[in-house]
């Protein structure tokens, strides 16, 4: 997600497995003829329509060939085949009010998502919640009609105004989410789900403008630590899970205001996504993020990027038409895509 303001109103490669034809023809009678086998090709861009979805997150899950997403306006997580049909994927909740960031648990067959109400969801927005909610749901994969449990986050801070973003999950299962209107980022335990304030500093980080977006996507880097983008200073964040409070920001030239979604490519290689900008940017660090610089640049369309999702080693981003939605420009859009990423 970008900054935007609460008072904002809503009503390839082809792979032909790998392109090789297994035929066999054997003499006799007891043999068969094999058909030749052949594996679908990797979709470049996958378009799907749905009337005023709004969707902010995304994953891949290869297990059931699908992408899922989230949706600002309905609540719901989702799911996207190739041949651009989109249904729902798990069950509803009057809890569910906008969701957010997704992530894809595939070793707990969990689907995590962040909660949020920016009001762009009028048959639950209330002014109680209105920019004050932030819940992390957890959907279960192999009982994909359980109702999610729903872990309140930003009940920890009842003062503060609340964005729950974006989702990480570390080694042991334990989930991360980050408050975009407070600058929090909380912690989930994974065996009993109790919620802590993983990292809170006003001194340093502050508050962004009201309306404005803090902190952002959120990554887990194998070698114990988050990085975490801000919106509102194009900064990205690393910080140790051993000790957050020695957090510091990674070195870069790159302009990365407007920072959204994040990927981890590999554990030197980190893809940020701009909306503002209409851009994913490759970055490489030699020194453990300390810095990084510069690899690739992707420009999108002007539709509104949020966010990646990993794919066949291949990295995908949703154009999700949020400036649309939350300008109010009529009528709703229909039509999203979800485009594989080319680094130039």
């Amino acid at each position: 997600m970008t900054m935007f303001s609460i008072q904002t109103k809503v009503a390839a490669s082809r792979r032909l497995a790998p392109a090789a034809v297994f035929g066999l023809l054997l003499l006799g009678s007891c043999a068969k003829d094999k058909d030749p086998e052949v594996m679908p090709a990797v979709p470049a861009v996958v378009t799907f329509t749905q009337a005023g979805l709004y969707p902010e997150g995304v994953q891949y899950d290869a297990a059931n060939s699908r992408f899922l997403v989230t949706s600002l306006t309905t609540g719901r997580v989702g799911q996207v085949k190739d041949d651009g049909t989109y249904s729902t994927a798990f069950p509803d909740d009057p809890k569910l009010v906008s969701a957010i960031g997704l992530y894809l648990d595939e070793t707990r067959n969990r689907v995590l998502a962040a909660i949020s109400d920016p009001g762009a969801n009028p048959a639950r927005s209330t002014t109680a919640t209105q920019g004050k909610l932030a819940r992390l749901a957890i959907f279960n994969r192999s009982a994909p009609t359980a109702a999610p449990t729903i872990v309140e986050l930003g009940t920890l801070r009842p003062n503060l105004a609340h964005f729950a973003n974006d989702v990480a999950i570390d080694a042991q299962g334990n989930a991360y989410v980050t408050d975009s209107y407070s600058n929090l980022i909380y912690k989930v335990d994974a065996v009993t789900n109790v919620a802590t304030v993983f990292l809170e500093d006003a001194a340093r980080l502050g508050t962004p403008a009201a309306g404005a977006f803090g902190f952002n996507g959120i990554v887990f880097h194998p070698d114990g630590y988050l990085l975490v983008a801000k919106s509102d200073n194009g900064a990205i964040y690393k910080v140790p899970l051993s000790s957050p409070s020695t957090y510091t920001q990674v070195t870069t030239t790159q302009n990365l205001m407007a920072a959204d979604g994040l990927l981890l490519q590999d554990n030197n290689t980190l893809q940020v996504v701009s909306n503002a900008q209409a851009k994913v940017f490759r970055l490489t660090t030699a020194n453990s993020f300390g810095a990084a610089t510069l690899s690739g640049t992707f420009a999108t369309k002007a539709e509104f990027p949020t966010t990646l999702a990993r794919r066949d080693g291949n990295s995908y981003v949703l154009y999700a038409n949020l400036d649309a939605l939350f300008s109010g420009r009529m009528p709703a859009v229909s039509q999203y895509s979800i485009n594989r990423v080319s680094f130039q």
